[in-house]
């Protein structure tokens, strides 16, 4: 497992007193939100796995439905993200940023800019079972034409031969090559620099999600710590996108992500998220960042 993870493995895990535990919290009188958290956010998520297989075979029921049925709101969220697979996890904030109003596209990029091949590849699988990943896309972009063979190429017309804000190539790039294959290949079509080439001819959502992946290309961490600062920014906080980078980096590099924090922005994540985020929701983030100076 990556050590630049917060989570991790839990040793001396017993899977049969966790799931006595979380029983015993949602079956009593008034969930006991304090056991939830205590279970969940010292687990690896494949030790939660294991403990909602052993939850539904004790019980009849699905550990994700109990959680949904006794808690509410970004507690809820949470706590469903965390007992998640992360593959499953990435194909429904994908599937939600599509179906869902406002921020949708910056969801989209930031997940796609951010993965490796083999989480993109868990992102698809995940959704196979379902309606497929493509079509739903699709269906979210306005005009489908039809796919070309070379996204990259694709791409690069794009942007040179001035397409503006074409949605089904920036959806089409998305469903059919992976992101990181992208980032390797668009230097070696282009004769101009990738920043220049963005900056000049794109608009909208392809330049969006190229300066990700710029951005990605240099330093994933710092990309998604800069997405963790503008979610506490202003007013109201982007809970959403707060969650899923907490929750989906927890076992691979929030380290990295909380360092990168203090260096742009002078001062811990974890104070910041003290400032912001309260109740059993905060509690949980807080865990999971873990405690950083």
């Amino acid at each position: 497992s990556n050590t630049k993870g917060t989570m991790k493995d839990k040793a001396n895990f017993k899977v049969e007193e966790d799931v006595s535990a979380l029983r015993k919290a949602i079956e009593g009188l008034g969930t006991t939100e304090k056991t939830l958290v205590e279970v969940l956010t010292q687990r690896s998520n494949a030790q939660r796995q294991l403990i909602a297989q052993a939850y539904e075979k004790a019980t009849g029921r699905k550990l994700v439905a109990d959680l949904k049925g006794d808690t509410h709101g970004d507690f809820e969220d949470v706590l469903v993200a965390l007992v998640t697979p992360p593959g499953a996890y990435d194909s429904q904030e994908v599937i939600r940023a599509i179906k869902g109003a406002g921020t949708t596209e910056s969801t989209l990029t930031e997940i796609f800019a951010s993965r490796s091949n083999g989480q993109i590849k868990a992102l698809s699988d995940a959704y196979l079972a379902g309606e497929r990943l493509q079509h739903k896309l699709h269906a979210w972009s306005k005009d489908v034409r039809v796919f070309t063979p070379h996204p990259t190429q694709a791409l690069y017309e794009a942007g040179e031969k001035k397409w503006g804000t074409d949605e089904a190539k920036f959806i089409d790039i998305l469903c059919h090559r992976s992101v990181p294959q992208l980032r390797q290949k668009y230097k070696t079509i282009s004769k101009k620099t990738l920043q220049e080439s963005i900056e000049g001819e794109m608009s909208g959502a392809l330049e969006d999600l190229l300066v990700a992946v710029v951005k990605c290309v240099k330093n994933v961490p710092a990309y998604l710590a800069e997405r963790i600062f503008k979610s506490m920014k202003g007013a109201g906080t982007d809970e959403s996108t707060l969650t899923r980078i907490l929750v989906s980096r927890s076992e691979i590099d929030l380290l990295d992500i909380r360092a990168e924090y203090k260096k742009l922005f002078g001062f811990t994540l974890y104070s910041q998220l003290e400032g912001e985020v309260s109740g059993s929701y905060g509690e949980v983030l807080k865990r999971l960042c873990g405690q950083d100076g």
